[in-house]
């Protein structure tokens, strides 16, 4: 694949580390946070403070970890600290500018399901859970959000509030005491949306290169709002195409069991 053709995967990850400050403390989630955040740091934030779950702060993973738990956090990390100061100092403390989150399940409003798929006591798919999303959703300074949509994942309600958002929309958030911003950027691998500033609805302003609005709507499960002016998102550079694709080829290399220097 050169370096003028990219997949919605690769549109959606770059879009998404574009959002990043130099300045950013990052609270980060495994998956597709993971990735765009660890751009961003490759790219035009080198700066960049990264945090994981298991208490890794300033971390520069050469190779994206498979958890929280990854090794390759801790080695790479400018120090460790528990689990309990990760998040009562830094995370309760307003040390986080950032919480970069994934869903299984995200409404309109950017509460987030990752617990289950329908009734709670009889589920029919039974997810990983929370872990620190719910108390990361709340402390961060803000939220940004990265999934690939489709129908099943962005719904008009979710099964389950794993991580509140706006919760009913307006000022839901501060009625509940909840000083935050909360969400305030989803990036899809079709467009990037942001929250109405009355309504707090998730509105489509940039539609990815190639995307319409119909496909937009037929991969989301409640009526889409389109932004007054709708822009077209920039197209990823070849620095920021290559910099991801050096990335995945080391890590599906570390993976698959060889080093994580190896090319894929």
């Amino acid at each position: 694949m050169s370096d003028t053709d990219f997949t919605p995967n690769e549109m959606m990850t770059i879009a998404a580390s574009r959002a990043l400050k130099n300045t950013d403390v990052c609270f980060v989630g495994i998956g597709a946070p993971s990735a765009a955040c660890n751009i961003a740091r490759l790219t035009h934030a080198p700066d960049v403070t990264l945090i994981y779950e298991s208490g890794t702060i300033g971390t520069a993973p050469t190779v994206l970890p498979l958890s929280i738990g990854d090794g390759e956090l801790c080695d790479t990390a400018v120090t460790t600290v528990s689990v309990p100061e990760m998040f009562r100092y830094w995370l309760q403390g307003g040390r986080v500018t950032v919480g970069f989150l994934g869903a299984a399940q995200i409404d309109r409003f950017g509460n987030i399901n990752t617990t289950v798929i329908g009734d709670y006591d009889q589920p029919k798919t039974r997810l990983p859970g929370g872990g620190g999303a719910p108390e990361i959703a709340s402390s961060s300074g803000e939220i940004f959000i990265t999934l690939k949509q489709s129908r099943r994942a962005m719904v008009d309600k979710i099964d389950f509030y794993t991580s509140f958002g706006h919760g009913d929309g307006g000022d839901h958030r501060e009625r509940l005491g909840i000083t935050t911003k909360g969400p305030t950027l989803m990036v899809t691998d079709l467009a990037v949306w942001k929250p109405d500033p009355v309504t707090r609805e998730f509105t489509v302003v940039s539609l990815h290169p190639g995307v319409t609005r119909e496909m937009v709507q037929a991969e989301c499960g409640w009526t889409v709002r389109f932004a007054e002016t709708v822009e077209e998102t920039p197209a990823p550079t070849g620095i920021e195409l290559k910099t991801l694709r050096d990335l995945n080829a080391r890590t599906k290399a570390a993976h698959a069991g060889g080093k994580s220097g190896e090319a894929a």
